[in-house]
């Protein structure tokens, strides 16, 4: 018990680490990264799923470390853990206003939202079929990109885009089994 305990704190300080400009929550039991350019929408988006009942990690800054070169942990620096910066709001403390449940220390990140200004000429994949990966200390993680435009709802947006991550994390993927069928009557 001894060597497996020491093991697990020498591999926690000597993970490898870096910051990220970005928002880390755990929705619905999944590890949700939020990034993208300043002033996009990461705080708002990430308030309005607190609002929902999924919980916080971290906001703005968020502590990613290697696990076993298998996964990757988010954390919150002390500094600014619990709390959220709102333009317009200023600082809050989410954890004050939602309570506890609506905060975690820490959690693993399985999917990242790529958060971008909407481009009339380009295009965005409308099916689902395509599987980006987006990389973080050397591993690669599931990646959504999410086209930002006045009247899009966000937080419901990346919600879904978890709840899709689930079902296909469990097999389920509903744009292969469409494909699937339209092939089938071809």
């Amino acid at each position: 018990i001894a060597i497996a305990k020491l093991t697990g704190f020498l591999e926690d300080i000597l993970a490898e680490r870096t910051l990220l400009h970005a928002v880390l929550l755990d929705i619905l039991g999944l590890g949700v990264l939020i990034v993208g350019e300043s002033g996009i929408g990461k705080s708002e988006c990430a308030l309005d799923l607190v609002v929902r009942g999924h919980r916080l990690v971290a906001d703005d800054a968020v502590e990613i470390r290697s696990r076993a070169q298998s996964f990757v942990l988010g954390s919150c620096p002390e500094l600014t853990r619990h709390h959220m910066e709102i333009r317009g709001l200023g600082l809050i403390n989410v954890q004050d206003l939602f309570g506890v449940a609506s905060t975690r220390t820490s959690k693993r990140v399985e999917l990242v939202v790529q958060l971008e200004r909407w481009e009339s000429r380009r295009d965005y994949d409308r099916l689902g079929l395509s599987e980006e990966r987006y990389q973080i200390l050397n591993l690669r993680v599931p990646l959504i990109r999410m086209p930002v435009a006045p009247g899009r709802n966000l937080g419901t947006l990346v919600e879904v885009a978890a709840r899709n991550q689930l079902l296909r994390a469990r097999g389920l993927n509903a744009a292969r089994t469409l494909a699937a069928r339209l092939d089938a009557r071809l």
